[in-house]
């Protein structure tokens, strides 16, 4: 592994990990008042067009990347419905 492949895999791992403290807080909380419906909606859609763009050229980190964001993405979304305050 070259330091190119090494530079991609060790962006996809922190991009991964981007939404891990805010999906752990809103579950812990039970709050996701303060997220942005539009922000999580945007991040979804664009992970889902990286998804295409990686899954045709064969891109491996981006693929694992973005499929892991896609999936956080989807969580702090369903939060936003789950978790509304009555």
């Amino acid at each position: 592994m070259d330091w190119i492949e090494i530079a991609g895999h060790t962006g996809a791992f922190l991009s991964s990990v981007t939404f891990i403290p805010q999906v752990y807080k809103v579950w812990k909380s039970k709050s996701a008042t303060d997220l942005s419906l539009a922000t999580m909606l945007i991040v979804f859609t664009s992970t889902i067009v990286w998804l295409i763009y990686a899954f045709a050229l064969n891109l491996w980190p981006v693929i694992l990347a973005n499929g892991i964001i896609c999936f956080l993405s989807l969580m702090l979304i369903y939060f936003k419905f789950a978790f509304v305050k009555k």
